[in-house]
């Protein structure tokens, strides 16, 4: 429990940030869902669903909410994915 003034508006920013932040990954979340339901079902879909999720990814990296290092690794392993889906594809 907060017992000063800057201590209850650090935590009710923390609220707001929390909520904003958890919104930002559910969103990637959904974005990577959709790629991996992508490759499964139509891979010629997959590179716009790619671009889709990257962008996304890219965005929540931007924000600070995930580390941009763990951005870059989550789109390599993405494009990784797409690839070989293409390569299995041909």
């Amino acid at each position: 429990m907060a017992n000063t003034k800057s201590a209850e508006k650090r935590n009710r920013q923390a609220q707001k940030r929390r909520a904003r932040n958890i919104n930002v990954r559910t969103t990637v979340k959904d974005a990577v869902k959709n790629l991996r339901d992508t490759l499964t079902s139509d891979a010629g879909k997959a590179p716009d669903a790619f671009k889709a999720a990257a962008s996304r990814i890219n965005k929540a990296a931007s924000k600070g909410v995930i580390h941009k290092r763990a951005a870059s690794r989550r789109i390599s392993r993405l494009a990784k994915a797409v690839n070989r889906a293409k390569a299995a594809a041909k």
